[in-house]
């Protein structure tokens, strides 16, 4: 089995916090993982650290068979890994074609080659007629075309999408939902946080569940939904139930 992403007891500490507790992830290349988890359960460090925006307080990473603690191998790693980040990080005052120009040459690629994949994506993503307009000027749905324009420019081998679907109208959810599906398709693996449990259902192959830190359950989305619906499932495995959750005197007192 070729793994894209393996951790060994990937531990982050903030203070006195731990907000991820020695998780060992196994995401075998060619797939799409879906990594799930209540709000503050540690996915987004997680990403962080997988991309090596952030150092573990312990534990080993090894990313496209690099190891992510090493400078000069986590350096080649990210060469072949593409990221849209929760936060965007997009430079607004530039265009998008500027942006694209710039992340192109970033990653040493010839200005030919930047020139055609970026009208190529502008024009799938529907940018194409507003490639003048500086980001800053762009609506949130817009930034996150751009984002993962940015991301596919450099063909890579593996993409990061933390919450990629946040916020965004149903057309162009659709639209960034077929270009994953066909970057996995293709044999590249991607690995997805989102909690839009719907489009997980329809695009992951393998699902890591992570609660309070912790790694709950890992493996094929049709291990982990067991007949039932992700929905359901995932409420289960993260230990909540809606029949528990605190109720309203008022509203229950009107029906």
């Amino acid at each position: 089995m070729s793994l894209a992403i393996e951790t060994r007891r990937l531990t982050r500490d903030f203070g006195d916090f731990r907000a991820v507790d020695a998780i060992d992830l196994a995401v075998e290349r060619g797939t799409f993982y879906g990594f799930l988890g209540p709000n503050g359960a540690g996915k987004s460090t997680t990403i962080k650290m997988l991309t090596g925006l952030l150092a573990p307080t312990q534990g080993e990473i090894r990313v496209l068979g690099r190891d992510m603690l090493d400078p000069k191998q986590a350096l080649d790693a990210k060469r072949h890994v593409g990221v849209i980040a929760e936060n965007l990080a997009l430079f607004d005052n530039l265009t998008a074609r500027e942006y694209l120009t710039f992340v192109g040459r970033m990653h040493l690629m010839a200005r030919d080659t930047i020139r055609q994949r970026s009208e190529e994506l502008l024009t799938l993503l529907g940018l194409i007629d507003e490639e003048k307009k500086l980001a800053l000027e762009y609506s949130h749905g817009m930034k996150k075309k751009l984002a993962l324009a940015a991301a596919l420019l450099p063909n890579p081998d593996l993409l990061f999408l933390d919450e990629p679907f946040e916020g965004v109208d149903a057309i162009t959810s659709r639209i960034i939902r077929d270009l994953l599906a066909g970057f996995v398709a293709r044999g590249s693996t991607a690995f997805l946080t989102s909690h839009v449990l719907e489009i997980v259902e329809k695009l992951c192959t393998h699902v890591g569940i992570i609660v309070g830190g912790k790694l709950t359950e890992q493996a094929s989305l049709e291990a982990i939904r067991q007949g039932d619906s992700l929905e359901n499932r995932f409420i289960q495995l993260a230990g909540a139930d809606a029949a528990d959750a605190p109720k309203l005197t008022w509203l229950e007192a009107a029906q």
